[in-house]
């Protein structure tokens, strides 16, 4: 074994401390990192709702379900003690880029054995998807253009165009609309309404190949809504996060 000679070794050293003062640094640099700031919750009945950053606002909640949807039958014509919260997201002027309704089991106290009987049926120029089982409802429907010239959202959900117009809430820009209603046989439902500035879900396209890509951002985040919506209903806190759009707001 070769033996180091004094001065090989007194570099040796000065290398050492070297290293631990500049990783000493690197620590309190992190340690001094100023924090993410945490996103906003708020409560809606049974559940906790988590939005992703951004400038949101609550528009507040109703112990009484909005009827955005049609009754829903079940076997027993049990009805539905639900509460629902409306929050929006501001742009950098002021704008509305999009707003959410969530409506869920008001409380966790145990629910009766439900089997649902709504129905999740095909609509033209609407994405529907429909993967309910026996005895529950699990029905997703995304329209891209909800505001167009022949009033699509006002002939087929007269209560929400009511709703967005009362709270002047819709977004001033092009949006698209996400309807989705998962209801268990245990009896837990939560539904989803959004309505969302296109540019937070449809990149701008230059090309053939990206005119043809270009709906995939929206496509993986509502699968993304879908899922926490599925993981909410099965947790005792009712945890329900918001993915974060795919699209960074416009600036």
């Amino acid at each position: 074994m070769k033996r180091l000679d004094d001065g090989a070794l007194t570099s040796v050293v000065r290398r050492g401390r070297a290293l631990l003062v500049v990783a000493s640094l690197v620590l309190l640099g992190a340690c001094g990192a100023p924090l993410q700031a945490p996103q906003a919750e708020y409560p809606v009945g049974r559940a906790r709702l988590s939005l992703p950053p951004g400038q949101w606002v609550d528009l507040g909640h109703s112990d009484e379900a909005l009827a955005f949807q049609p009754e829903l039958p079940t076997d027993s014509g049990a009805t539905l003690d639900l509460q629902t919260r409306a929050v929006g997201l501001r742009g950098r002027h002021n704008d509305w880029l999009a707003v959410l309704l969530v409506q869920t089991n008001r409380s966790n106290q145990p629910r009766n054995h439900t089997l649902w009987t709504g129905s999740c049926l095909p609509e033209k120029d609407v994405l529907v998807e429909d993967a309910a089982g026996p005895v529950r409802i699990d029905c997703l429907r995304f329209k891209r253009w909800a505001n167009n010239s022949e009033n699509w959202l006002g002939k087929n959900h007269p209560a929400l165009a009511q709703w967005l117009t009362e709270h002047r809430a819709a977004p001033g820009q092009p949006y698209s609309h996400l309807n989705y209603r998962y209801a268990s046989e245990g009896g837990a439902y939560v539904e989803i309404n959004a309505f969302v500035d296109q540019r937070l879900l449809v990149p701008p396209t230059y090309h053939n190949d990206g005119f043809l890509r270009s709906g995939e951002p929206a496509q993986a985040w509502i699968r993304q809504i879908r899922q926490a919506v599925r993981q909410s209903a099965s947790m005792l806190d009712g945890h329900l996060r918001i993915a974060p759009f795919p699209i960074e707001p416009p600036q």
